[in-house]
């Protein structure tokens, strides 16, 4: 069966501006997902926790990584539950509420993280960094400090 062409119409700049973000973080996630689990059997919602974690230098609220990942405050529960199952975070009291717990990743979490970085470099390499200069590159980090403006 032959293929239809498809058009999304008349789009404004604004919406074509729109849906090229959606597309473009959809495409790259997918793909950045499919590798970490071949290579790694590690789903980019753990990486994105792990990328968080392997920043900080003390441990930190899960209630803090909600807000700054793109998960929901059940999703990093459910996802720190199986990082420290796989022995890649550990859970530990918070020095400041006796009611609380931070995390922390561990050496085995740390070198993890370092190995499924790498894959996630090499997968987006081809598809990201070979097709955008250093001027592409300060555009979207433009647009992306517009965009997380509070308030935006």
């Amino acid at each position: 069966m032959a293929r239809t062409e498809l058009s999304m119409g008349d789009l404004t700049p604004r919406d074509h501006a729109f849906y090229g973000l959606i597309w473009a973080g959809t495409t790259l996630a997918t793909r950045v997902d499919q590798a970490l689990n071949r290579a790694h059997g590690l789903p980019l919602s753990w990486f994105e926790v792990m990328l968080w974690l392997q920043g900080q230098s003390a441990p930190v609220a899960a209630s803090d990584l909600g807000a700054r990942t793109l998960l929901s405050r059940s999703q990093v529960s459910r996802v720190v539950d199986a990082l420290q199952a796989r022995g890649l975070v550990a859970r530990v009291p918070s020095p400041t509420d006796a009611r609380s717990v931070c995390v922390a990743l561990t050496s085995a979490g740390r070198q993890a993280f370092a190995e499924a970085d790498a894959t996630r470099r090499n997968t987006l390499r081809e598809v990201f960094d070979d097709r955008l200069d250093d001027e592409d590159i300060a555009a979207l980090e433009t647009v992306w400090a517009k965009l997380k403006r509070p308030g935006a």
